[in-house]
């Protein structure tokens, strides 16, 4: 495992708000992997996690969402927290950013309430996804199929449902980020 994704450098967006735990084992789940991440926010210099309704650390922005570009990276991923999301979700240049993965082919995975980004960016039409259950029916609404599991994965989009999931998220979101792009992986 140590290198599966040798020279592979993965996006990681984020606004202040994002669940600690969802940004942290998939972050250094890649990084064991041999990714280099990065750490992308419409946020200048740093972001807040939580520990669900309370704050916890402050990390680094790496590259700014203006000077962010898909193309610079082979994958991305979304973590959640209900605040970070429903943030980026309002924010074009972070919208744009993400669909520009799914344009791309490349390979995407979003936890918890990370994939209400994905909505909003309508990138799950006709995909098969999971997530943390008060987003269900806006997935449903933007045309996915929603299941209640551990983790699923479709045409390179992985998602999962809540930290409980971090160990399996994390061993399908390394498998997918070292497949990298696919015909198929387009958005719908």
């Amino acid at each position: 495992m140590a290198s599966e994704l040798n020279g592979k450098k993965v996006a990681i967006l984020v606004e202040s708000g994002f669940e600690q735990v969802e940004l942290t084992g998939p972050k250094r789940a890649l990084e064991q992997a041999g990714a280099r991440t990065f750490i992308v926010s419409p946020q200048k210099t740093e972001v807040q996690g939580w520990n669900h309704d309370e704050k916890a650390d402050r990390f680094p922005v790496d590259v700014p969402i203006e000077a962010a570009r898909a193309e610079d990276f082979d994958s991305l991923l979304l973590p959640g927290g209900v605040m970070n999301p429903d943030t980026l979700r309002m924010n074009p240049e972070a919208v744009a950013f993400v669909r520009a993965f799914f344009d791309a082919g490349k390979p995407v995975a979003a936890i918890c309430h990370g994939p209400w980004t994905l909505v909003e960016a309508d990138v799950v039409r006709g995909r098969t996804m999971t997530s943390w259950p008060s987003i269900r029916t806006d997935l449903r609404n933007a045309g996915a199929t929603v299941v209640d599991r551990e983790v699923v994965v479709d045409q390179g989009l992985v998602t999962s449902r809540k930290p409980d999931d971090i160990p399996a998220f994390n061993a399908r979101m390394i498998e997918e980020f070292a497949e990298g792009k696919h015909k198929g992986r387009k958005a719908a």
